[in-house]
């Protein structure tokens, strides 16, 4: 097996947290059922809570029109699906594989190039412009396109308007700040209430992530070199998480638990984070209509409002004996189906990356959760303004080289040495 596989699947199994032990077959339909395929579209997910019930809305809603094509759906958890998968392609057997497969976006770039010829291209099968750029350029290599886009993880600023009115601040000194302003406003907050502006751990990559994809960068360069050492971006969103440490500015937590509940709790007034923490946001159902949304900060003058955090994208096996079947249902379902989007806003809280479902009903009506915001309008805007970057092969091996030497930086060790010894660790990683 080769080295980068292996390096995908330690860092898979260290970052993601596994919600089932095993996999679990759960039919959509009888297998028994005579239909167009010789056997079930058989599909591999993860999430009982999120993708799971999202493509059983899929299937139900393709089989009215499609009652004899049977499917097949394969619950594990992320980690298994991705070592099941690997094991599988590395052996070169073509038994074993499910028709589609859900694949992370930050991994997308490594399946497709480690194993060249085993996923389906789409390129003509979908009209790419009908979804964001910045979700269809993870599973794009040497022009071609092989994913179906996803969920989008578009990035929001989430606040409660009445908190940060204790400190003097207004919904209008939110819209379209720096992250330095942002540091500032921290500042404020902290001294006039005691109390803080925000929730983090310092050795979490997920803001800096956030920060990075603003300014249109990423660990890596555009032909996938690694892009540490001299990455003026990266060294911006380092000198900002060390004003959040050595300014106190951040509620600081360990783990998901700590984080989240630093909301619920209220222990803080803001939340900055993908699109896919509103379920967590609303179990505070106390602070019913005492949350708003805001673009997130830019990280310099020439960024965005706008980045991710996040997402996954379905992929068709190309060897599969239901690979038409599949085609087919993927194209009627999520490239086409507009009330299907509506659908999986409405009962799943999935922000999709189709852009014609965006004047759907379901984005467009106001959320009383927060206070009556389109919230689901406004987080659709925000996706289109993502800037598109190539997110490499080793994103999580990245990010942990990185923060695995941020406590140094902390300690005020100088940061163009930190910078060598991320890019070196890196390097040495992934040779």
């Amino acid at each position: 097996m080769k080295k980068l596989v292996s390096i995908m699947l330690t860092a898979a199994l260290i970052a993601v947290p596994a919600f089932a032990s095993g996999s679990k077959e759960t039919p959509a339909t009888p297998v028994a059922e005579q239909g167009t395929t010789a056997s079930p579209v058989t599909i591999w997910s993860w999430d009982p809570n999120f993708n799971i019930p999202i493509m059983q809305s899929a299937i139900d809603n393709y089989k009215m029109e499609n009652p004899d094509v049977n499917f097949n759906i394969v619950e594990m958890s992320k980690a298994d699906c991705e070592q099941k998968l690997n094991t599988i392609l590395a052996s070169g057997s073509k038994k074993g594989l499910p028709d589609i497969v859900l694949i992370e976006d930050y991994n997308a770039q490594k399946y497709l190039n480690s194993y060249p010829g085993k996923f389906a291209e789409l390129t003509n099968e979908f009209d790419y412009n009908t979804f964001i750029d910045n979700k269809t350029s993870y599973g794009i290599v040497d022009g071609k396109n092989y994913s179906v886009p996803f969920d989008s993880g578009v990035a929001g600023f989430f606040y409660r308007p009445s908190m940060l009115k204790m400190a003097g601040i207004a919904p209008a000194d939110l819209e379209n700040i720096t992250w330095d302003q942002f540091c500032d406003l921290a500042a404020q907050y902290k001294e006039k209430t005691g109390n803080y502006f925000f929730a983090n751990s310092k050795s979490d990559g997920g803001l800096l992530r956030i920060m990075l994809q603003s300014n249109g960068d990423w660990y890596f360069n555009e032909d996938g070199s690694v892009n540490i050492k001299n990455n003026d971006s990266l060294a911006n969103a380092m000198r900002i998480y060390k004003r959040f440490e050595t300014e106190d500015l951040c509620y600081p937590t360990t783990g998901w638990t700590d984080w989240v509940g630093a909301i619920n709790d209220g222990k803080v007034a803001s939340i900055t984070s993908g699109c896919w923490i509103i379920g967590s946001i609303k179990a505070g159902t106390d602070q019913s209509g005492d949350w708003a949304l805001a673009p997130v900060p830019r990280l310099s003058e020439e960024g965005t409002n706008a980045s991710n955090l996040g997402g996954s994208s379905w992929y068709v096996i190309n060897e599969s004996a239901n690979k038409d079947a599949a085609i087919n249902f993927m194209k009627a379902e999520y490239g086409a189906d507009n009330s299907f989007y509506q659908e999986i806003l409405t009962n799943n809280g999935a922000i999709g990356s189709y852009k014609p479902s965006y004047t759907g009903s379901a984005y467009t009506t106001g959320d009383s959760f927060f206070g009556g915001q389109k919230v689901y309008a406004d987080l659709a805007n925000y996706a289109q303004k993502i800037p598109s970057i190539n997110v490499g092969q080793y994103t999580y091996e990245a990010d942990a080289a990185v923060m695995g030497n941020m406590q140094s930086y902390y300690d005020g060790t100088d940061l163009t040495k930190v910078l060598e010894s991320m890019n070196a660790q890196l390097t040495n990683q992934i040779q």
